[in-house]
Parts: C-alpha cells; sequence; structure tokens
C-alpha cells in the first residue's frame, strides 16, 4: 500500500526533506575541491559530474525508506515511484522534487555556493521542502506553518530601497544572450546602475535564500526548473518574502508557480519599479 498524503504533515514531510538534504550534503562535503570528471549535457554552460547521480541516488534512498510509493522527479534520473514494487498499483499523491547539486559548475570548480534542494508537492501546491547549503552548514526549510534557517524562525527583514539594494542574479545567461541579444546587456547595465551592487553567482535556490534571510534584497532567474526553485520559493513566501513567476508560453499562466521558467524574488516591504520592467519586457519578448 502506497503512502498517500494522509499519512504524513507537513512538519513530518520537512523533516524528511531535511534528512534527505542532510545525507546528500555530507557526501557532497566530502568530495568537494577534490579531483572530478566534468562532463555536459546541452551545451559547455550545463555541466554535470557523477556526483550529481551520487547525490541524487542516496536522495532518492532516503525518500524510498521514509516515504515509500512517493513520485519522484530528479533532475538527474527523471520520474521514478520511490520503494515500489511490481505489485504496487495505488498512485501516492505526493511528489518530490529534487535538485541534488543547484550550482554544479560552481561545485565543480570549487566555488561554494550550491546547495541540494528538495520540495514536497500536494494537489499541485508546494507544501514542505529544505534546501541545504553544506559547505557553510546552513539548512532552510519550511512546512506549512512557517519556514527556519537550521533550528531557528526565518523571518525576512525589510528589503532596502534603492539605491541601496543589492541584486543577485544569473541574467543574462548564454541563453538569454541568445534570446535577447544588445537588449540583455542593456538591461543588465541598467540593473549594474540602478543597485548598489549586483551579484551574479549560479545558484538559484541559494540566491532566492538568500533574499529570504535578508543578505539580498531581490534575486532575478530567467531559466530554472520545477527542481531549482521549488523549496526556495515556499521558503521566501512562508518568511515573509515574495515570489513571482515568469511564464514563457502562452496558456501556463494558470500553472503552479513552481512550474514557471523564470522568477522574480524581492524582501518584503519594497517596489523595485525597474525591475518589473525588466520582468514584463523579458516576458512578452519571449512569449510564443
Amino acid at each position: 500500500m502506497l503512502n498517500t498524503v494522509e499519512t504524513f504533515s507537513s512538519t513530518q514531510l520537512r523533516d524528511i526533506a531535511r534528512d534527505a538534504a542532510t545525507v546528500a550534503g555530507e557526501y557532497l562535503a566530502s568530495v568537494f575541491r577534490r579531483p572530478m570528471e566534468i562532463q555536459h549535457k546541452t551545451s559547455a554552460h550545463d555541466q554535470v559530474t557523477v556526483h550529481d547521480r551520487v547525490t541524487e541516488d542516496l536522495i532518492r534512498e532516503v525518500i524510498a525508506r521514509r516515504c515509500p510509493g512517493s513520485t519522484v522527479v530528479g533532475e538527474e534520473a527523471g520520474v521514478a515511484v520511490a520503494g515500489a514494487s511490481d505489485n504496487d498499483t495505488d498512485q501516492s499523491d505526493i511528489t518530490w522534487h529534487i535538485d541534488p547539486i543547484d550550482g554544479t559548475s560552481n561545485f565543480a570548480q570549487g566555488f561554494a555556493f550550491f546547495c541540494t534542494s528538495i520540495a514536497v508537492e500536494i494537489d499541485g501546491e508546494i507544501r514542505a521542502g529544505a534546501v541545504y547549503d553544506p559547505i557553510s552548514d546552513m539548512m532552510f526549510s519550511a512546512d506549512d506553518s512557517a519556514a527556519y534557517l537550521n533550528d531557528n524562525l526565518l523571518v525576512t527583514p525589510r528589503a532596502l530601497p534603492l539605491p541601496s539594494a543589492t541584486l543577485i542574479t544569473g541574467y543574462p545567461t548564454a541563453a538569454d544572450l541568445a534570446a535577447e541579444g544588445q537588449a540583455a546587456t542593456q538591461r543588465f547595465q541598467s540593473w549594474v546602475e540602478a543597485f548598489s551592487s549586483v551579484r551574479r553567482t549560479g545558484s538559484g535556490a541559494l540566491s532566492i535564500l538568500h533574499v529570504a534571510a535578508g543578505w539580498t534584497d531581490a534575486s532575478l532567474g530567467t531559466g530554472v526548473s520545477t527542481w531549482d526553485v521549488a523549496a526556495a520559493m515556499l521558503i521566501l513566501r512562508r518568511a515573509g518574502g515574495s515570489y513571482y513567476p515568469v511564464h514563457y508560453t502562452n496558456g501556463t499562466e494558470h500553472r503552479a508557480d513552481h512550474y514557471a521558467s523564470g522568477y522574480l524574488a524581492l524582501g518584503p516591504g519594497v517596489e523595485y519599479p525597474i525591475m518589473e520592467a525588466a520582468v514584463h519586457q523579458i516576458e512578452q519578448g519571449r512569449r510564443r
């Protein structure tokens, strides 16, 4: 018999996500900055290592043991049912979205800005999640009631106004440049001029969580998958920040926010018209 949502509270699901992220993080910390072979998936900008696959397997093993029969959607191994036998016919209403290493290029090159991200979806809504930065030993998590940093309640402080604020983003990526050309570089220049500082760091989940913690004020991502952002989105919102999805395909606006191709994350209490205008321009320019 497969487990369903009635079997678990959101707090219990958060605990499972935290445990799985801890196991993954311990492994990643043990191999970080050691020699490793780097391969590429879609391009030279899309790196993968054997550790991505090993880490995802470790996460799936924890989920299979603690929440058998749930669906797991992973960046490396795709969709599978955790711990199900050939005789299981029931369908679980719990789906896990896992990114074993968000920021693989950073990890592979020895730059300590990467994390493991695990989120739990029930009936189209993200209900629990955990994101672990193993090098800084920071565990972000959330459930139905609150967000946490390690074992402490996480509440996002008021963001700074322009021009004192900091923006953290991966934009423009090579894909952004290919899609938008000179408009992308001009847009980035306008942000450099408007914000106190602009940082490009290479992990969507950690970028969003730096907003949640109040270490930066805004974050923009333009090419993300659900496993990149689902947990961080929930944590930011539970902490009091805002997450706005960016859709590139007509008719996808009705889908849950974590399925959008991009996002704008903001700390509370401020508006940044320059970012809102940029999101609108990027979204409309890529609509198809």
